[in-house]
Formats: structure tokens, sequence, C-alpha cells
């Protein structure tokens, strides 16, 4: 262990000599206090040391120890249902030890010791083995089974394994290596935060991250494995997003970082997620979610470690196998952060005082993102999808955060406070929002869905745009000016918003829609279309068009439970044929 002495103390920065010994990223402990620090810059024997833990009261001449090892997380059973904070330290067992404030230089481990997990081995004595191949299983929760790997870097055969209840430090297996030497297995293993876990390839992302969301599903689906930022103003809904997203995607483990967020919002997650029930499972959403906390007044420092720690989680349980959806808020945030430890460090400020390596540091975040074959004999296909909130100052995308955001990621959901205002939630701004996924996606929509849903999703988006350029006309004429033609696109686009696309989070039936109901609820509002321009072609009145009492029935479609979909959804069709066809029918008696 290397030891030196503080010079400098400057807010979170401490400047320590005598650290020639020392490597980049070590972790550090500083002053007799033993606070957790990290080092992030080196000159000569001096290094700058970033502390993850409030640093009033250190002065010049206090000892710094290098523990010679990068920050690093602890991967094994035991993640599920844990709310860390932003360096992995559990703050249910912390306030057990010292009660409801963190109190500095605490020393707890990040992994229960104490407890005992049901080892099932899953291969045999004698068995080949490599980096990346499961040899075991615990059943950590009800819904999710932690699979025990081995290690990245080791390889050989299976000498000894075991059956039985093991603490996570405990020997489950030996592995003999080619060299001879023996490896003990534990089901524990450490990775170091700031480097992504390897893989054997990386795939193309073909299937879409089913959110249940209406807007997000239909107009700007985001892939499995695949990125999106979600920029909006303050009380636009990011957040709001985010737990919908959390709760209702279609993946099997969720992660979400709180980086730098207000203690309010995270104690709702705190609160809402033990009590939710999995729409899939049955059981409480926490039995498969892992949280990590790290709100706006816990020390700068550790947000910026927050992400990589959770990302660093997701991608072991990537590795496994599983479908992991990951939640940033925010990482405008993180990118604060990281600005203040730059100025700190008297670097050249880039745009707006942000480090000149903002952009390279938010890649290198977004590209762990993936859907990937995990190392091992038989690789197993995994992915992560992340999803990271961006909270522009003032709502102006223009800003450095989301402008390099959006150079990375492939789907951007554009939150917008008027339409916030409007009370219309999900917020997202459909002129401006786009998703770079909807090619890739289309082979899969067409065969597990419906052969027109591409169509039907074209002209809604055309229906939309054709709409915005119709209201300047009426807010220049007025409403009588436009052709019936046009009014019945004015009246189509408004029930695409107010019906299709308005989606109450806090309804029990409207918070999550299924592929099949959003297809047959946009075939419905469309079908309207449709059959409406050829009734006004024909001389229809365009009053006794809307004033259809089917309409009414359209309208509140989105209400049907899931197990009523198709006997409801195929009443209102008949009902809306007949009534079209009686227009119809009327009409050309008229004209006879």
């Amino acid at each position: 262990m290397s030891q030196g002495t503080i010079v400098k103390v400057s807010g979170p920065l401490v400047i320590a000599e005598g650290m020639r010994e020392c490597n980049m990223f070590d972790v550090v402990r500083v002053s007799d206090q033993h606070l957790i620090g990290e080092i992030i810059e080196m000159h000569g024997d001096k290094a700058s040391i970033q502390v993850y833990e409030e640093t009033a009261g250190l002065g010049p001449g206090e000892p710094v120890v290098s523990t010679g090892a990068p920050l690093s997380v602890e991967l094994g059973p035991g993640l599920i249902e844990t709310i860390f904070d932003g360096i992995q330290r559990p703050l249910v067992t912390i306030r057990e030890m010292v009660g409801s404030n963190i109190t500095r230089g605490i020393d707890v481990t990040s992994l229960d010791r104490k407890k005992k997990w049901k080892f099932e081995p899953t291969v045999e004595k004698g068995i080949k083995v490599t980096a990346g191949d499961i040899i075991g299983k615990v059943q950590e929760t009800a819904v999710v089974e932690h699979r025990i790997m081995i290690p990245f870097g080791v390889s050989g055969v299976i000498i000894e394994i075991n059956a039985g209840n093991f603490t996570v430090e405990d020997t489950v297996a030996k592995v003999k290596k080619d060299d001879g030497e023996i490896v003990n297995i534990q089901m524990m293993q450490k990775w170091s935060v700031r480097k992504g876990r390897p893989y054997k390839e990386k795939l193309a992302p073909e299937e879409p991250l089913v959110t249940g969301q209406r807007v997000i599903d239909t107009l700007f689906p985001l892939a499995k494995g695949g990125v999106a930022a979600v920029p909006g103003p303050f009380g636009s809904g990011k957040t709001v997003v985010q737990h919908q997203l959390a709760k209702w995607a279609d993946a099997e483990i969720v992660v979400y970082i709180g980086c730098g967020e207000r203690g309010n919002e995270m104690t709702d997650v705190l609160m809402e997620f033990p009590e939710l029930k999995d729409p899939r499972t049955g059981e409480s959403l926490m039995k498969r979610t892992v949280l990590i906390a790290n709100t706006s007044d816990m020390p700068v420092a550790a947000r910026e470690a927050s992400i990589y720690t959770g990302i660093t989680i997701a991608e072991y349980f990537r590795d496994m196998g599983y479908s992991v959806a990951l939640m940033a808020d925010s990482t405008s945030r993180w990118a604060e952060a990281l600005r203040e430890m730059s100025g700190r460090l008297e670097e050249m400020p880039g745009e707006e005082g942000y480090p000149a390596y903002l952009g390279s540091r938010l890649a290198q975040f977004y590209e762990r993102a993936g859907r990937v074959i995990s190392l091992g004999t038989n690789g197993r296909e995994g992915a992560l999808t992340a999803i990271g909130a961006v909270s522009p100052p003032g709502g102006d995308i223009s800003e450095p955060v989301t402008q390099a955001t959006l150079r990375i990621v492939k789907v951007f959901w554009g939150l917008d406070a008027s339409l916030a205002y409007r009370r219309h939630f999900p917020a997202i701004n459909w002129l401006l929002s786009y998703s770079l996924y909807l090619d890739r996606l289309d082979k899969w929509i067409n065969e597990k869905v419906a052969r027109d849903w591409n169509s039907l999703r074209s002209d809604t988006m055309r229906l939309l745009q054709e709409e915005s350029e119709l209201e300047e006309i009426v807010r220049l004429v007025g409403v009588d000016a436009l052709s019936p033609s046009d009014r019945l696109t004015l009246e189509a686009a408004k029930s695409i918003r107010e019906d299709y696309l308005h989606q109450n989070a806090f309804h029990d039936v409207d918070t999550y829609t299924s592929l099949n109901k959003q297809y047959r609820m946009l075939k419905l509002i469309m079908g309207f279309y449709y059959k409406g321009q050829k009734v006004l072609e024909a001389g229809a009145s365009i009053k006794e068009l809307f004033e259809l009492p089917v309409r009414e029935r359209i309208g509140r479609a989105k209400y049907t439970p899931e197990d009523q979909v198709d006997k409801v959804f195929h009443e209102i069709e008949t009902q809306l044929n007949e009534q079209i066809d009686s227009l119809t029918s009327k009409e050309v008696a008229n004209n006879a």
C-alpha cells in the first residue's frame, strides 16, 4: 500500500503528495476518518483525488492510503431488491448501523457476508469451463434466478463443486487451470466500474422493447439493446416517463439510477416500487429491481460514479442472458458533477463550462448498452437497454449535454412544456421526437403484430403533421374556411392526440397498453378517417359524420381491459361500419 499526505483540500477535491507508486483510478482512503476517494489525475508524485464523502474539516498533513485497486462493484446474490448509494454501499444496512444520516468514513460491504444462499450446481465435476460459463444457480427472489458464472480470466477443469447453503465468500467450486493452478470460485466477483464487461459478439438490435406507452411503442419505438434520451424542462414529466418504463417495459431486470435527483422523487420510487405488482409475475416490482440512490444533497463526486456503478451491475445481469433496462435520471446532474470536478482541477473549460471531454464520457457510458452474445462455451443472448433523462436548463435542448447525448443515442423522446401545461401526458412532442430503429424493427412488427402496422403508423404521423400546418390557417381565417376533407383531417388528428397519444399513468387500465390493443385502437381511429373520407366524397354532411354515436365509444376504447379487447373492439368496428353505411345509404337516397 502506498501512503501520501494531503497538501490541499478544495471541496470534494483533495491533492496529496508522495503518491508516485499509485495508478490512475486507484481507490484511496483519505485521512484518519478513512473517507473513500478515487485518483483522477497524476502530476509527478502528486495525486488529485475526488472524495465520495463530505470533506469538511480535512486539512493539509493528514494521511492518504491507496488500496491499490480501482473503484469496483461486488457482483453476486443480494443485488436485487437492494438500495445502494452511488458507490454501492447498501443504504438500509447503513441506516441500521448509524441511523438515517450517513456517517463519514463508514466501512460497509456491498453484499451481505453473513446471509446464506442455496447454491444448486448446473455442471458436474470434470467438465471443462471457460470465463462466462454458468456453473450453478441461486433463486435470489421469487422471479430472478441468479446464475453463477466463471469469472473473467479463469478457464480450466472443475475438480470440485458443491451444493448447499453458502455465503457469497464461501468456495462453491474449484477450477484447475491449464497451468496447474487451482482457483477457488465464489458466488461473488468484483469488477471495475469504469471498464465495460467483455462479451463474445455484439448483435444488431432487431426486437422492440415493448413499454406499453402508446406514443413510444407506435411512433418512436426503442429496440432491446438500444439507447434513448428523454430531454425535457422542469415539470414536463421526465421522471414519470422513466417510472412508467421501469414499471412496464418488457425487461426481466430493471436498474434504476437516481443520479442527483431530488430526494422526494427517489422517495416516490422507493415507496411505489415495492407496492407495484409486476404485470407478468404478479409479484412486487422490487423483486427484479436494483436501485442506485444518489440524491442531490449527497456528495457531488459520488454522483459521477453512480451511473458507472449502475451500468456495471446491469452488464452483469446482461451476461447471465437477461434483458436489462437501465434508467439514468438524470445525466444532466451527472454532467454537472463532471463540470464541478473539472473546474476544481483547473482544466480548460469547454462550452458552458463543461469539460472538453463531456461528449466522449457520455459516449463511453451509452456505448456499454447493446444486445450481445456473452462469453462462455454456450454464449447466451442478453440485452442492456439504456434510457437517460436529460434536464436542460430552461428546456433549451441546444445546450451541450443534450446535444452531446443526441449525437450518440438513436431514440429521442422530446418532452414539451406546452403539452405538459395542457395536461397532455406523456408530454412527448410527436413533431420533434424520432426513432432511428424503425427500419430494423419492421420485420418483427410485421410478423408479431400486423402486416399493416407500418402503413397505419405512417398515416398517423402524416395526419399529425398536416394538423400542425392546418392550425396555422385556422388561426388566421377560422375553421369554417377549411374544406370538409381538411376538417376531417383536423378531427382525426384530434382523436389521435386525445384518445390515443394521451395516456393516464395513474389509471389502472390506461397505464399499460399491449401491442395488440395499440394496433386495434389505431385501426379504429384511422378506420373512422378512411371511411369518413369516402362518405364525404359521396356528398355526406361533415356535421352528421362528426355526430355519429360510435365516436364516443372510439374515444373510450382505451379504457377497455386487455382481456376484453377482442370482443369490445369487434363490437365497435361493427357499429362503425353500420353507421357509416347508413350515412352512405342516406346520401345515395337523397341524391336519387
